[in-house]
């Protein structure tokens, strides 16, 4: 599912739909109003945006409403905080082990 959502939000369009619908629920075309592509343009990016679990659909009556979807974000955010964090402590480790070799390099120049 992250690779789905990871794809989803490479899109520009994409990404601004998920800021339209981030606290607010919208119908397609309101959403579609925003924007200079057709509507059954934008309903394919709700569409993908869907599939990857990062909103969720309501219908009401013939509308369907549209809002992200909390959950799908936070496991996009935890696989990268994990991501980052494995790096970070790499990168840590790595200016850690440059900094003992420079005290070591002092401590032989005394």
């Amino acid at each position: 599912m992250i690779e789905l959502a990871l794809r989803a939000i490479a899109d520009p369009r994409r990404l601004e739909i998920l800021r339209m619908i981030n606290t607010v629920e919208l119908p397609a075309g309101e959403i579609a109003s925003q924007f200079k592509v057709t509507r059954p343009a934008i309903s394919q990016h709700l569409k993908v945006l869907s599939h990857a679990g990062l909103v969720t659909v309501r219908k009401e009556g013939t509308r369907r409403l549209y809002r992200s979807r909390p959950e799908g974000l936070a496991e996009l955010k935890a696989f990268l905080d994990e991501y980052w964090s494995d790096r970070l402590m790499s990168l840590k480790q790595a200016a850690e082990a440059t900094e003992g070799r420079t005290a070591e390099s002092d401590d032989t120049k005394s």
